[in-house]
This record gives structure tokens, C-alpha cells and sequence, in this order.
């Protein structure tokens, strides 16, 4: 599948970055979009979560109540977006403590903290395969700024 990605929302989710995570921290930002309309981003979400320079952990009473506020809407996750300090790349822990568990789902890796041009470049894609384990994908065949 290939996501469109407005640009209002590319901008959302630096802002969050640079607010979030000061150049600092890893921050992670959602995004959704309704079940009528799966391929095209409509919103960000930035989830409670506590962050430090190596990583993030989500507020699991958060996240449980998230899940209502989705079901409610007819919204779905379809990517989590997160930062690293230097270089994009999926870590152990990205691998093993993904936001959703299904095949097909998207993570995508922003690098030096967010505060880089508002852009993909240098950015690490991964997608869950069907052995439940996260591969790196082109990103250019799964995400489109619009």
C-alpha cells in the first residue's frame, strides 16, 4: 500500500519532534487515518509517552484508552514515527515493541532527532512481514508527500 502524506502533516509531526524531543530525546508521533479512506494521512498523534536520548516508552493506560477513542472514530493507526539520535535505522527494541502487531504495518525512523529539513531524507523505513518480524522497505514505494 502506499500512503499519501499531506504536507501539513509532515510539518505536524517535525513540530512535534523539535517540541517534544529538543533535540534530545527520541519523541513518537502517530499517524491515522479512517477506515473509509486507509491511504491518505489525516491526522497526528502524539502519544504520552516518557522519552530520553535512547528511546521512549508509551503510556500503556494511554494507549488502552486510545484504542476506544480509534474504534469510536473508525480511525486506525497506519504508521508509528519515531526519531533517533543519529542515523535512521530500526532498532532491537523498535523491533520488539511495535505500536501495532499486524503484517503490513509501517515504522518509519526519523534521523538526528527530528531537527533536519521537514523532509524523508535519510529516514529508515520497516514493515512487519508475515513471520511477524519488521524488514526494511523502499520507503518511496510505501510513502508519498503530497
Amino acid at each position: 500500500m502506499v500512503y499519501q502524506v499531506p504536507r501539513a502533516v509532515l510539518a505536524e509531526s517535525f513540530a512535534h519532534f523539535r517540541q517534544c524531543g529538543a533535540g534530545k530525546r527520541e519523541c513518537q508521533i502517530l499517524w491515522l487515518s479512517p477506515w473509509a479512506d486507509p491511504e491518505t494521512i489525516t491526522e497526528v498523534v502524539h502519544p504520552h509517552h516518557q522519552s530520553h536520548q535512547g528511546g521512549f516508552e508509551l503510556d500503556p493506560k494511554w494507549l488502552n484508552s486510545f484504542w476506544t477513542i480509534l474504534a469510536d472514530r473508525r480511525y486506525g493507526i497506519r504508521i508509528q514515527v519515531h526519531t533517533h539520535p543519529e542515523a535512521a535505522f530500526h532498532s532491537r527494541t523498535d523491533d520488539t515493541w511495535p505500536v501495532v502487531h499486524t503484517p503490513g504495518f509501517l515504522s518509519l525512523v526519523i534521523p538526528n532527532f527530528g531537527l533536519g529539513e521537514t523532509n524523508f531524507e535519510g529516514a529508515f523505513l520497516a514493515e512487519i512481514d508475515r513471520t511477524g518480524r519488521f524488514r526494511e522497505v523502499p520507503l518511496v514505494q510505501h510513502l508519498v508527500i503530497v
